[in-house]
């Protein structure tokens, strides 16, 4: 936590500020409450005329004393950057000063990762492991099953209501990101541990008197937190061995799409990616997995001539391209 003996932060100001990225900005309330977190932080460190007069050099130091005192990593930096630079506009559009030093500031890069993807054979053992026997895991099954079949972050999942389900059209209507909605489909698996959980697993959740129109309910009949899902799928993996992340099974619906055949476009939308070079990365995973399926089950040549045996089994197609003639997983969604 940034130290400080200064004052406590201006309430007034920062509830200005507030207002603006909720109206002005149209930020999520996840994005609100994020950069409200760090412009606190600022205050406390610099005070409210520290901050307001504050260079890019102070800005700096704050970082600085962020990642030595928090351990804050790449990400949190960049996103305590982008909420300097907002919030410097808003004192900008405010009248307070006339420059932003936030801008000067170089927002890390990031590590360039491929995000983690899992056959669908492995998301099927990893599901397998929830226990249907109660309310929780029937939510739990249901849950994960349509993360991965739709393809949701997990504050998508979160938001969700019951009056957002369409079982006759086997759609969701998701809200995204800057409160853009979406309709997505799933498949039949997603659809049979909806119905089990929303007729046997959801009425026990709901305390009796209370009433909720989230579509999963934690133990308290309240609407489940992203904490909440994080801790039971994180609780899942460590049963099944791995180190996936919930996240892994929106890439593991990204992933198999295009490995499948569909255009980068439509995955685009099902996602509900603003910018389709955030869609292009799963372009790379498709490809890496491909290439693995062909440094596996093509042989490896001899440089002396094969036999025609040996030529018979190198004019057969990789094993790995079979996925390209199965339909596309949102389409193959119709299937799960």
């Amino acid at each position: 936590m940034v130290s400080s003996n200064r004052a406590a932060p201006d309430k007034a100001l920062v509830e200005r500020y507030r207002s603006r990225l909720v109206s002005v900005d149209r930020l999520s309330r996840l994005s609100v409450e994020t950069y409200l977190a760090e412009i606190r932080r600022l205050l406390v460190y610099a005070g409210p005329a520290g901050a307001e007069s504050a260079d890019s050099a102070t800005l700096t130091r704050y970082l600085e004393e962020r990642a030595l005192s928090d351990g804050i990593d790449w990400r949190s930096t960049a996103k305590a950057i982008a909420a300097l630079r907002s919030f410097y506009r808003f004192l900008i559009d405010s009248g307070v000063r006339k420059d932003n030093p936030a801008s000067l500031l170089e927002a890390p890069r990031s590590e360039a990762r491929l995000p983690e993807a899992l056959p669908a054979e492995s998301i099927d053992a990893l599901l397998a492991l929830i226990d249907t026997g109660s309310p929780a895991g029937l939510r739990d099954r249901a849950l994960f099953e349509l993360v991965y079949s739709s393809g949701l972050r997990v504050s998508e999942a979160v938001g969700l209501n019951v009056d957002d389900c369409f079982f006759s059209e086997a759609v969701i209507r998701v809200t995204g990101k800057g409160r853009k909605e979406r309709l997505v489909p799933f498949g039949s698996a997603a659809e049979d541990t909806l119905r089990r959980y929303l007729a046997l697993g959801r009425p026990l959740l709901l305390k009796p008197g209370r009433k909720s129109e989230a579509l999963f309910l934690s133990r308290l009949g309240r609407r489940l937190g992203r904490k909440g899902i994080w801790k039971n799928y994180a609780a899942l993996a460590a049963r099944n061995g791995t180190s996936s992340k919930l996240h892994t099974l929106r890439h593991s619906f990204a992933t198999e799409l295009l490995s499948g055949g569909a255009d980068i476009r439509s995955v685009q939308e099902l996602l509900g990616h603003a910018d389709i070079s955030t869609t292009q990365i799963y372009t790379h995973v498709a490809v890496s997995a491909l290439e693995d399926a062909h440094k596996k089950y093509m042989p490896v040549l001899d440089p002396t001539p094969p036999t025609p045996v040996g030529l018979k089994s190198a004019t057969r197609p990789p094993a790995g391209l079979k996925s390209a003639t199965r339909p596309p997983v949102g389409l193959k969604s119709a299937t799960r």
